[in-house]
């Protein structure tokens, strides 16, 4: 891995790109080189931002199972990805590894031929009782440390709850010869001699203990609720905006998590 100033990022599970905005938010010299989103509305959107300005130009690739993650190998430095949460959602019906949106298989795959140096995910709160044990255990046998907490929309100031899991992981021995960047500026990153592979489930119930702290919790009660004007009239013209919309992330929120988790690895 080159040690450049800029970092390169691999944009998995795009949606309309508000992860990555968080992202470039907290790491200003972020440039993402290629996303991956199979949803149509939302590679559209991908589209007409980067048109805009608003996102990095890059390829869209429209199916994750196929991603040539392999010529990307040590050369791009995060990962980012907002995998489905239905699988794991306390609205759904919780069908985890039996459901056939669960994509965390195909994302270690990347992760593991690709080698970033760190990896930035986001997924439902329920994630964290669902799911989220088997991607914890695959990233520190892939030899990341980790750390995750829960993050909400409503402490950025937005007029809804939206509590979300966000992972942030950097690879133990890319990071010793690596210049990253942490809370906007560029600084050596210290050496980590111990090794992180999980071998029991004793230090994960340590880390689930303490992922959400009590400030971080909140009645649903005392905080703002979004507004909606509905009408019954037919099938809605915005359906495919709303999906992306209640699919997406909250670019502050990712970028208050970011910088956050980020801190820790300092």
């Amino acid at each position: 891995m080159d040690n450049t100033e800029e970092l390169r990022c691999i944009s998995l599970c795009s949606g309309y790109g508000g992860l990555d905005m968080g992202l470039k938010r907290a790491w200003p010299s972020v440039r993402t080189v290629a996303y991956v989103e199979i949803e149509a509305f939302a590679c559209a959107n991908l589209v007409a931002k980067m048109e805009e300005g608003k996102l990095d130009a890059a390829p869209v690739w429209t199916n994750l199972k196929t991603f040539p993650a392999q010529a990307f190998r040590d050369r791009v430095h995060i990962i980012t990805a907002g995998y489905p949460c239905q699988p794991f959602g306390t609205v759904g019906k919780r069908l985890g590894t039996k459901d056939p949106r669960h994509l965390w298989p195909y994302i270690a795959r990347i992760v593991e031929a690709v080698r970033p140096v760190w990896c930035v995910f986001e997924n439902v709160r329920g994630h964290l009782t669902l799911g989220y044990p088997e991607v914890y255990r695959s990233l520190r046998n892939l030899g990341y440390k980790v750390e995750q907490g829960i993050f909400s929309a409503a402490e950025t100031t937005a007029p809804h709850l939206r509590d979300r899991l966000y992972i942030l992981a950097s690879h133990t021995e890319l990071s010793k010869c690596y210049r990253y960047v942490v809370n906007g500026r560029t600084d050596d990153k210290r050496e980590e001699t111990e090794s992180f592979r999980c071998k029991d489930w004793e230090l994960f119930e340590l880390v689930v203990s303490k992922v959400a702290p009590s400030e971080w919790r909140r009645s649903r009660e005392d905080t703002p609720k979004p507004l909606f004007v509905r009408d019954v009239d037919g099938s809605s013209s915005t359906l495919d905006r709303l999906r992306l919309l209640g699919n997406g992330v909250v670019p502050q929120c990712a970028e208050k998590a970011i910088r956050t988790l980020g801190a820790l690895f300092e």
